[in-house]
C-alpha cells in the first residue's frame, strides 16, 4: 500500500476562494433543480466511500438551497428483522426518485459489498449474489430514463484517523462515530480489496463509478457538485418573474391584548458579546 500524505501537507483550497464558487455552483444547482422539475427528470445520485471521508458534508452542501419538495436525502438505517427476509433491494427501491425529483442515496444498495462484506454481515451466497444483480438492476433503472450517478469518496488513512478523532473530541459529531467505523481503521486492507472488487463488477458505461479525492474537504465538495451539474444535461432556467402587491389598508381589525398570548422567553435578548 502507498504511504499516505501527511495531513499537513495537504494543499487545500483557501476559504474565500470556496465560499466564492461554493455560492456559485448552489446557485447552478437550483437552476438544474427547476429543469428537474419542468422536465420531469428523475435523478439518482449514490455516495459512498470510506467512513469520514466527507461524503455527508457534500451531501449537505448540494441539498442546502433546493426545494424539498422536490430533492431529498435517503440515508438508511439498520434493516429490520422484515427488510432481512425481502429481497435485497426491494427497500431501497420504494425511495428511488419520482418525476421532477432527484434523490441523494448516503450510502445504498453497495453496503452489501462494502461493510456487509467486510464486517460479515451477510454470506457469501448474498454477496456474490448481489454483484451478479446489481448491474442487472441498474441497468433497468438506466433503460428506464432515471439518470443515475455513483461516486465514490477517496480518503487517505491518515486523514480518515485525523477526522475520527476530530470527531471524537466534537459533542455534537460524536454521534458520528460508531463501533464499525472504528473497526474500519483495522480492516483498512479487507475495505480496499473491498473496494476494488466492486468497481470490477459494477463498473459498467452506462453506470460508471466516479472517484472524488477527499484528503481536501473543500475542493471535494466544489469538484463533486460541478461534476453532478456537468452530468445533468439541463438547460439554465430563470426564475418566473414575481410581483410582490400592495399591501392594503387595515380595515376596522382590532388586535387581541399581548397579555393573551403565550411568547418564547427571549434568550437571545440575555446574551453578552464574547471579546
Amino acid at each position: 500500500m502507498s504511504k499516505s500524505k501527511k495531513p499537513g501537507a495537504i494543499k487545500r483550497v483557501s476559504k474565500p476562494l470556496y465560499e466564492q464558487e461554493l455560492e456559485r455552483l448552489q446557485a447552478e444547482l437550483v437552476s438544474m433543480q427547476q429543469w428537474i422539475i419542468e422536465t420531469g427528470a428523475r435523478v439518482l445520485v449514490i455516495f459512498e466511500g470510506r467512513d469520514a471521508a466527507g461524503k455527508g458534508g457534500a451531501i449537505k452542501r448540494i441539498i442546502q438551497y433546493l426545494n424539498p419538495r422536490s430533492a431529498r436525502v435517503v440515508a438508511l438505517p439498520t434493516p429490520s428483522e422484515r427488510e432481512k427476509g425481502q429481497w435485497y433491494f426491494q427497500r431501497y427501491i420504494e425511495h428511488l426518485p419520482t418525476t421532477g425529483e432527484i434523490v441523494l442515496m448516503d450510502r445504498s444498495w453497495y453496503n452489501r459489498a462494502g461493510v456487509e462484506r467486510v464486517m460479515g454481515y451477510c454470506t457469501d451466497e448474498q454477496y456474490h449474489r448481489f454483484l451478479e444483480q446489481v448491474p442487472q438492476v441498474e441497468k433497468m433503472l438506466v433503460d428506464d430514463g432515471i439518470i443515475l450517478v455513483k461516486y465514490w469518496f477517496s480518503v487517505s488513512d491518515t486523514v480518515q484517523e485525523q477526522r475520527f478523532h476530530s470527531r471524537l473530541e466534537d459533542p455534537m459529531r460524536r454521534w458520528k462515530l460508531s463501533d464499525t467505523d472504528l473497526f474500519s481503521i483495522t480492516r483498512w486492507e479487507d475495505y480496499s480489496r473491498a473496494k476494488d472488487d466492486m468497481f470490477a463488477a459494477t463498473d459498467r458505461s452506462y453506470a460508471p463509478w466516479w472517484t472524488i479525492e477527499s484528503d481536501d474537504k473543500r475542493a471535494a465538495r466544489l469538484n463533486s457538485i460541478k461534476h453532478l451539474l456537468d452530468q445533468i444535461p439541463y438547460e439554465p432556467r430563470e426564475p418566473e418573474k414575481v410581483t410582490i402587491p400592495e399591501r392594503p389598508v387595515a380595515a376596522a381589525y382590532d388586535r387581541p391584548s399581548r397579555d393573551r398570548t403565550n411568547f418564547v422567553t427571549d434568550h437571545a435578548k440575555t446574551l453578552k458579546q464574547k471579546v
